[in-house]
């Protein structure tokens, strides 16, 4: 029984993270420069999930988060001369290069992370009623 809490708090950990990266990608969506200060969009983040055999028994596993890749896309460019971050010089002079995020893919992927938490949540609120049902019948 145990370890139906313990694959259900590894899959809230890992969910946890996954809204990490959603929110930090959310909270950069106009960010155009690195933490160098140089001229570079915000490259987005994603969480890859993997099955974790050593949480679980009987067939079943947990999960854990293998990497936080970052998504190499090409970012989008807006006109924006006036802009102080706008490329200076050679064909895209005036471009300004925003990060290639959608906002409602980002919004519809938090929500869908927000989802699997509290149906997670839900299964260690019936294993523990199921735990405290089973002590009751053997006391």
């Amino acid at each position: 029984m145990f370890s139906a809490l313990d694959i259900s708090s590894s899959a809230l950990v890992a969910q946890r993270l996954r809204l990490t990266a959603i929110s930090g990608n959310l909270a950069n969506l106009m960010t155009t420069r690195n933490e160098a200060g140089e001229l570079e969009p915000y490259q987005p983040r994603f969480v890859v999930f993997q099955a974790d055999p050593s949480i679980g028994a009987y067939g079943a596993a947990g999960v854990k988060v293998s990497s936080v890749e970052i998504d190499d896309v090409e970012p989008l460019y807006k006109y924006q001369p006036h802009h102080p971050d706008a490329i200076k010089a050679g064909p895209m002079a005036g471009y300004v290069a925003y990060p290639n995020i959608n906002m409602m893919t980002e919004f519809t992927d938090a929500l869908e992370a927000a989802r699997s938490y509290e149906a997670n949540l839900g299964a260690i609120e019936i294993t523990k009623d199921m735990t405290h049902q089973t002590l009751r019948i053997l006391a």
